[in-house]
């Protein structure tokens, strides 16, 4: 019998460098970085025993990494599967191949990113590539999840024609009728065929120090279900401290084990079982509010998304 390991995933940020600035996304306040390959192999070699997935992602985008193919091939050697979050843009023909490695087993592809960079810009040589990639991977990689995400298509302050107008081509290309009214509490992912599914989400704020206090109680999945190493080594709890504030330690100054074990990272983690917030970060967090919500209760405005798509 094969026994679970501890964590169903964690995130890797092979670098905090993007080729885009989305509004939705804040800038990165630490020094840019591209995580050493040495480095990355290090720290694969103490995840292997932890986890089944890596996500080769916190910020940045992935695929702007120089030695993205031997960072695979290392995830492969320690028979770790990869889940990749990018905004496409770099998706052309020559990324395909890598893309299709079958250690991948989830691809996100952010779309609502194209929009808020290049409002003016034509979106169809950039459709068509990522088109072409996931006709293949309907071919050649049946087994791959590929998720289309837009989101805020409510948004009134946002690209919301725009993104919309995407949505509309994105269903006429897979002859896909996509739902009216989409509450996400109850259901974000639409499946269009195969492993392929549109995905809907609204906008959250990213937690920062400069927010203001929300409360001491509440849970998150942070050091349960996940955790983050940052592109210098930083260890952080979860995959939404895109500074450092929580830095549980460094590595491979100490190993995982030592910093996953530490006073600091078991506070926190006994805090979210109790449903205790024990980090200023963590109280000013408003994506933990999410998990605080009842999927069956009442539906509110803020949960809804109306889609336009004729």
């Amino acid at each position: 019998m094969k026994l679970k390991k501890r964590f169903q995933k964690i995130h890797i940020e092979i670098t905090n460098i993007c080729n885009l600035q989305c509004s939705f996304c804040p800038p990165v306040q630490r020094t840019k970085k591209m995580m050493d390959l040495d480095l990355f192999r290090q720290l694969i070699a103490e995840i292997a025993p932890l986890t089944e997935l890596v996500c080769l992602h916190l910020m940045g985008e992935p695929l702007a990494h120089p030695q993205f193919v031997e960072m695979v091939e290392i995830c492969d050697q320690y028979a770790l599967n990869i889940f990749l979050v990018t905004n496409g843009v770099l998706m052309k023909s020559d990324k395909h191949n890598i893309l299709l490695h079958p250690r991948f087993y989830q691809i996100n592809l952010s779309l609502h990113s194209f929009y808020d960079n290049f409002a003016d810009a034509d979106a169809s040589r950039y459709l068509q590539r990522i088109f072409d990639f996931t006709d293949r991977a309907l071919e050649e990689r049946p087994d791959l999840y590929i998720n289309y995400r837009l989101w805020n298509l409510s948004d009134p302050q946002g690209q919301k024609h725009l993104n919309q107008e995407m949505l509309q081509r994105v269903c006429e290309y897979y002859q896909y009728q996509a739902p009216q009214l989409v509450d996400v509490r109850r259901q974000k992912s639409f499946k269009m065929q195969g492993r392929l599914y549109l995905h809907f989400d609204t906008e959250f704020v990213w937690p920062n120090m400069e927010l203001p206090l929300l409360g001491e109680e509440g849970r998150c999945y942070g050091l349960k279900s996940h955790f983050g190493v940052l592109a210098d080594g930083t260890v952080v709890p979860c995959c939404l401290d895109k500074e450092g504030v929580i830095a549980l330690g460094h590595f491979p100054e100490n190993s995982l084990t030592a910093i996953l074990a530490s006073e600091r990272a078991m506070n926190i983690l006994n805090g979210f079982r109790n449903k205790r917030l024990i980090e200023p970060l963590c109280q000013r967090c408003q994506y933990i509010q999410r998990f605080n919500q009842n999927p069956l209760g009442a539906t509110s405005k803020e949960n809804l998304i109306e889609i336009s798509v004729s």
